[in-house]
């Protein structure tokens, strides 16, 4: 049995690397209160057998896992929740209402997902989509407040980056769990632990007013940190939020100077450089290409999208 990559940081939360890809793209996370567990986003179906062997290594059995909560559909952080359900029997899934019904059927996310990626590769990177009983489903409005074991986890819609995504206050660590909305900031980008923190886009629902005004939101809860699925634990969090609300602007603004693909990728690319650069990050352009390749694709798709809908208003 491969051995699960984690790490511990503090208030009864670890860190797991769901080894999508490659090493430190995707994290999700596991809370521990009164031995039970929740786990927030699950990683693909590939993740789950080391999701159970951390589970055995924390001594938690699989029958006080008590909620599991992907922050939104994208596979990469809920391509693995029926696999982890059918394997935690007294679980519930508390899901974005606009989601749970990928979760029940991921027939149509699967076909979608498929279409994307082309069969062969779809299941070599995420298997097949397990579904999920809708009575182990729960819907996370907006404001839901989840006891798990006497600790209290709070529910924010916060679309931007998709419209099926929330994220989670835990008040006993004082941080948020934030998915994809509070930015993606990869440890080789990290300098001096200064991490460099941008907006990952999906291929259709990007919205940069939307989305600043989540980050607002988030803000707005005054935590000391927040819990980033790519990758890992950020904090000293409002020079971050500045940094996040400026990349928005920028890459909305690029989009509407632009009127093709190859012009937009290429001052993506452009802009990325000169601003890792200024960082004093040491990485070569071969290997910064090769981290930020799938997310300059995905921002490209997300920003053409966001352009054809405005302008045809």
């Amino acid at each position: 049995m491969e051995k699960p990559t984690y790490k511990s940081l503090g208030h009864g939360i670890s860190c797991i690397d769901t080894q999508y890809i490659r090493p430190g793209l995707a994290s999700c996370y596991l809370i521990e209160q009164n031995n039970h567990a929740a786990f927030i986003d699950t990683g693909t179906n590939f993740t789950t057998p080391l999701l159970l062997e951390l589970l055995k290594i924390k001594n938690i059995p699989v029958d006080n896992v008590d909620f599991i909560i992907p922050t939104h559909v994208h596979l990469d952080h809920a391509g693995g929740a029926g696999s982890l359900m059918q394997q935690c029997p007294n679980a519930q899934l508390i899901i974005h209402p606009r989601g749970a019904r990928h979760m029940i059927d991921p027939s149509r996310l699967q076909a979608s997902a498929s279409s994307v990626y082309g069969e062969a590769e779809f299941k070599k990177q995420y298997g097949n989509l397990v579904p999920i009983d809708q009575l182990r489903v729960t819907e996370a409005n907006d404001g839901l407040r989840l006891n798990f074991q006497n600790r209290l986890l709070e529910f924010i819609d916060t679309p931007g980056h998709a419209k099926h995504h929330v994220c989670i206050i835990d008040k006993t660590s004082n941080g948020m769990f934030t998915g994809d909305t509070f930015g993606v900031a990869y440890p080789e980008l990290t300098v001096n632990g200064q991490p460099f923190i941008f907006p990952p886009s999906s291929p259709v629902d990007f919205d940069p007013a939307d989305w600043l005004e989540s980050i607002d939101k988030l803000m707005n809860t005054q935590c000391d940190r927040a819990y980033l699925t790519h990758f890992c634990m950020v904090d000293n969090l409002n020079p971050l939020a500045e940094s996040l609300r400026q990349r928005i602007k920028i890459f909305a603004d690029l989009a509407l100077q632009t009127t093709s693909d190859k012009d937009l990728g290429d001052k993506i690319k452009n802009y990325f450089v000169e601003e890792i650069r200024a960082t004093g990050c040491q990485i070569s352009q071969e290997n910064l290409f090769k981290i930020l390749m799938l997310d300059i694709s995905l921002i490209i798709q997300g920003l053409r999208v966001w352009v054809e809908k405005n302008t045809s208003k």
